[in-house]
């Protein structure tokens, strides 16, 4: 049995412990804001957060959460206002909005590990999350929005 935290909740889990964590929070959590993408860890759609730092969830295994503090999008804020959400509204950045739980939960991590990052620090740090909607500007006024409130 392995027991984590997820968005402050204690949960346990029986089952085969490679299963990916994003099929753990989506299918047995109905946290469904955690999105399957290319299940390959490339597009950060399943981004999440494991002890504070973006993870993709497709590639990592419910054992390597074992006693630890995961928090998906549904608990980064549960009334949507972190800093990162609010930019998010303020600059529109949502096209279909499909990857949009995964770019905020990176750039949540991005600005929790440097809040003042300078506009090639948040290329960087956001890099591997892919939009199809080509977003990309909208998200980087949001990512500079929010480091001015963290």
């Amino acid at each position: 049995m392995i027991e984590l935290t997820v968005n402050g909740k204690r949960r346990q889990f029986t089952g085969d412990e490679n299963m990916p964590l994003l099929w753990f929070v989506r299918d047995e959590l109905a946290l469904t804001g955690t999105k399957f993408g290319c299940g390959a860890g490339l597009c950060g759609a399943c981004t999440l957060h494991v002890n504070g730092q973006a993870v993709r969830s497709c590639i990592t295994p419910v054992s390597a959460a074992k006693g630890k503090n995961i928090t998906t999008i549904e608990g980064l804020d549960p009334g949507g206002n972190h800093p990162v959400q609010r930019a998010w509204r303020e600059h529109n950045v949502p096209q279909c909005g499909y990857c949009q739980g995964g770019q905020i939960m990176q750039a949540a991590s991005l600005l929790k590990g440097n809040p003042d990052p300078s506009d090639q620090e948040i290329i960087d740090g956001m890099s591997g999350n892919i939009c199809r909607c080509g977003t990309y500007q909208r998200i980087f006024a949001a990512v500079r929005t929010a480091a001015k409130e963290v």
